[in-house]
């Protein structure tokens, strides 16, 4: 374990110190219940969640009465997607979302068609990039949610948030965009991208598991949500249970460093990636997986020919934490199915590897990984 190189931080990230440091008190010394308003163990844990909800509204251009925590991404999603259902079925019942989606959307989506909502899955483009065109098309009078996600989890890629804001309200839709990938590592404005619902996670960005929020827009238009939680009332009625004060104060630390940290990360981030690629590159038979320019910095997603891809892992994982997809769905003996949505055959979707870089990565560690890499692919062509 102290010598295997951790390159797999799409899946989850380790707790950055600064983020522990700051959560610790609210586990042992204030650790009160924030909607306890008689004491002052309730009122200090008050005080910290009201300031990560500002923090983390300031983080994305919004009002701190705009974010909702959630247990994580998952819950995000499913209140924002079967929220909106419930809440606009009167106005119409067929959502859009795209066929490269993390199943955390995809599941919701499929659920609501059990209740008679109508769900239409855009394809996208061989780079995994949606055509805004296709979107225009699908979205009918009685579309009233477009929900498509910031960045791939898979394959990293970017979608253009902004124009898909802008089209969704000049027709009167509402867009959601699960972010869990994205937020803190590329810009996010909710105002300038109209964008009515994002969800994020804290584990993603070197916080907490266990811990997300979800943004609901209050004006322009003012978003109707249903609860999905019932009980106690917090968070205005929208998510009842008693507020998780230590991973709130962990969420908005995380967020804190990572956006302050954003522009040079980004840039160590992407030379890493390009270190990485520069390696498989020459080799014959390496499918790069998503748009190279327009996607994560941290994001690298290779098919691979001519091997097995569980023996490529199983002789990979002395060396590095690495995945061939969503750490989500990893028990599935399914092929990727945003990789097949790229047009990539089953046998090629099996053999793929997905590479994300972390903070704490190095350039000596790229190098031993891309050369452990290349030797096993190598190895592994000669005995088929």
């Amino acid at each position: 374990m102290p010598n295997l190189i951790y390159l797999d931080a799409h899946a989850t990230t380790p707790v950055d110190p600064r983020v522990l440091e700051a959560m610790l008190p609210y586990f042992t010394e204030r650790f009160g219940n924030p909607s306890t308003n008689t004491h002052v163990y309730g009122w200090e844990a008050s005080a910290a969640v009201k300031n990560a909800r500002e923090v983390i509204a300031e983080t994305i251009n919004a009002t701190p009465e705009e974010i909702v925590f959630t247990s994580g991404a998952t819950e995000a999603n499913n209140l924002a997607i079967k929220g909106v259902a419930e809440a606009y079925f009167n106005q119409g019942k067929h959502i859009i979302t795209v066929a490269t989606e993390h199943r955390a959307v995809l599941d919701p989506c499929g659920y609501l068609e059990t209740l008679g909502f109508e769900v239409t899955y855009l394809p996208v483009e061989s780079n995994g990039i949606l055509d805004l065109t296709k979107l225009a098309s699908a979205i009918r009078e009685d579309t009233i949610l477009v929900s498509i996600m910031a960045a791939n989890n898979e394959i990293g890629v970017l979608q253009p948030l902004a124009s898909i804001g802008e089209l969704c309200h000049e027709r009167g839709v509402l867009f959601h965009t699960d972010a869990a990938q994205a937020i803190a590592k590329i810009p996010l404005d909710v105002a300038a991208m109209n964008i009515d619902l994002m969800s994020l996670t804290a584990h993603k960005i070197y916080g907490p598991k266990g811990i997300g929020a979800l943004y609901v827009r209050r004006r322009d238009p003012r978003v109707k949500l249903a609860p999905q939680m019932h009980g106690g009332g917090q968070e205005r009625g929208r998510r009842s249970g008693t507020l998780y004060t230590p991973q709130i104060v962990g969420l908005a630390k995380a967020l804190e460093i990572g956006v302050a940290s954003m522009a040079t990360e980004s840039e160590s981030l992407r030379q890493l990636k390009k270190q990485l690629w520069s390696m498989f590159e020459p080799l014959e038979g390496i499918h790069l997986n998503g748009d190279f320019n327009h996607s994560l910095p941290n994001n690298l997603n290779l098919s691979i020919e001519g091997v097995n891809g569980s023996a490529l892992l199983l002789a990979l994982q002395s060396v590095v934490a690495v995945s061939s997809g969503s750490a989500c769905s990893a028990e599935s003996t399914a092929p990727s199915h945003v990789l097949t949505a790229l047009g990539r055959s089953e046998k090629l979707a099996h053999a793929s590897l997905r590479f994300g870089i972390g903070r704490f990565n190095t350039s000596e560690e790229i190098e031993i990984v891309g050369q452990a890499a290349i030797a096993t692919i190598k190895s592994l062509r000669t005995a088929n």
